[in-house]
């Protein structure tokens, strides 16, 4: 987890950054953090070919997100969801597991009406999965686990509603990960849906 922390922190902090670089031009930057649930095929739906009888489905995913408007309504973004628990893969005690979802997204952002804008995305990240077993201790990095990484793409959206008349609100999101020969689950697919809060600086709905 703490690995997983620290990128979340610099992925918030290389939004930042981004944010510094293109100041003159930026109209807004979003900061939030959010839950989710995760949704997957189910294990009967694996082959045991190229998927395995174990699926995604379930448990708390909290994470951090941020984004950047630079031109209009269109900007860059990036997210980080980890699932909060350890789950038994294919119920075996004796190895934990735990998803870790992030990408890098291009950002339309529109608004929709007073107080309310409409945010779409699509890009690239990766799936990463850590198992945790008691032959995985590494001496060097001190970590207790093995990942397994594959690329994925992903696209979803969500709404930001501004409650007040300041940068404070609350988004409902979802997102489709498409994950690249993803052997340890069921399918290729998973679903994230949650509630985001943040903050937006910079411009905000009701200008």
């Amino acid at each position: 987890m703490k690995r997983t922390l620290r990128i979340s922190t610099l992925l918030c902090f290389a939004c930042a950054a981004l944010a510094a670089s293109n100041f003159a031009q930026a109209q807004k930057l979003d900061l939030a953090f959010g839950v989710s649930n995760v949704d997957a095929p189910g294990a009967s739906n694996a082959n045991g070919v190229d998927h395995q009888p174990v699926s995604l489905t379930g448990g708390a995913y909290p994470g951090f997100s941020g984004d950047v408007l630079f031109f209009h309504n269109l900007g860059v973004g990036g997210e980080i969801f980890w699932k909060a628990g350890q789950r038994n893969y294919g119920g075996d005690p004796t190895l934990p597991f735990r998803p870790i979802f992030y990408d890098f997204n291009a950002v339309y952002s529109p608004k929709l009406a007073s107080h309310a804008y409409l945010e779409l995305v699509a890009g690239i990240g990766a799936q990463s999965t850590r198992f945790y077993c008691s032959t995985c201790f590494n001496p060097f990095t001190g970590t207790n686990y093995a990942s397994s990484n594959h690329f994925m793409g992903d696209f979803g959206g969500g709404i930001k509603l501004y409650p007040t008349q300041g940068g404070f609100f609350v988004r409902p999101e979802a997102r489709v990960y498409l994950v690249n020969n993803n052997l340890e689950f069921s399918s290729a697919r998973a679903t994230r849906y949650g509630i985001s809060i943040g903050y937006t600086f910079g411009r905000h709905a009701y200008y």
